[in-house]
């Protein structure tokens, strides 16, 4: 379930776009919407004078009415919030506190350095947060709104954390008609490690694509269960490339058009809880749609 969403702002212009595709989306899924902005805790102390600092806060409640606006624009009524503090933490704290459903940010803000980096608060929310994370790109497509998010992908290796992101890709594609991919890459690299060189005999690939195709089946089938009517397409590729599954679920996602990516955020080889996986990790970086991360449930 998607009701209630939770969108930072910082005045960067992916932080705009984030809120867009944020405020666009509530209005699919009749959700309702906090705008949060957090005043470095950092810049409060490095200021002179109270003049500074009233400064920062008169800053801080103009990003928060220019997001209002545009909320307004699409007929979305939003609760703003100025906040103090580090902003990753306290984005955290406050969904928790607010019982969000989503998180939905840039995927860097005004600390970003290129296209290939994710910021450090939005680092720090995919790390700790325990609420679905949406990461909008800010080359995400200007034609691609929320609210056509009709091609949705589900990537899988098997894991129980994989199968956390059903709820959430079934919610928005019963709101927005669309249907749901569901994919496992075969790593041929991964798989061969030190005996790649020599070659991987086909018996074994068999059995790894027959494995691929049980865990795309088991999250069809879980799709199926909770919503009938959404279209399920399901496929186990190949890749032998050095970047391992990212490499193959960004391929697919280019030759399929899709609009949103819903996936774990680590898949059986990370242990830890707050551990991002490197595949979530690289695609979170290098692919130019939506990602929502979900992490499994304590």
């Amino acid at each position: 379930m998607v009701d209630h969403i939770v969108i930072p702002v910082d005045g960067s212009d992916e932080s705009k776009r984030a809120a867009t595709r944020g405020l666009e989306l509530a209005t699919v899924v009749d959700a309702t919407v906090d705008v949060v902005h957090v005043v470095e805790k950092k810049s409060i102390r490095l200021a002179t004078s109270t003049e500074e600092r009233t400064r920062l806060r008169e800053r801080g409640e103009s990003v928060l009415e220019e997001i209002a606006e545009i909320a307004a624009d699409l007929g979305q009524p939003v609760r703003t919030e100025l906040a103090e503090g580090k902003p990753g933490k306290q984005i955290c704290e406050y969904a928790a506190q607010r019982d969000a459903t989503m998180i939905v940010i840039g995927r860097q803000g005004l600390t970003g350095l290129g296209k290939r980096l994710l910021g450090g608060v939005t680092e720090y929310v995919l790390h700790r947060s325990e609420i679905p994370v949406l990461v909008v790109p800010h080359s995400d497509g200007a034609t691609t709104k929320a609210t056509d998010y009709s091609r949705l992908l589900v990537p899988t290796d098997g894991s129980e954390n994989a199968e956390a992101a059903i709820d959430p890709a079934v919610t928005i594609a019963r709101y927005c008609g669309g249907a749901v991919h569901v994919l496992n890459v075969v790593d041929i690299q991964n798989a061969g490690g030190a005996f790649s060189a020599g070659g991987l005999e086909a018996e074994f690939i068999d059995r790894l694509e027959m494995e691929g195709r049980d865990a795309v089946d088991a999250v069809a089938s879980g799709i199926t269960e909770t919503a009938p009517n959404v279209d399920v397409e399901t496929e186990v590729v190949r890749t032998t490339a050095l970047d391992g599954a990212a490499a193959g679920i960004s391929e697919y996602v280019a030759d399929h058009g899709i609009d949103l990516v819903v996936m774990g955020s680590h898949g059986r080889s990370n242990l830890e809880r707050h551990v991002l996986g490197s595949v979530t990790s690289t695609l979170l970086r290098t692919i130019d749609v939506p990602i929502l991360v979900v992490a499994r449930p304590e």
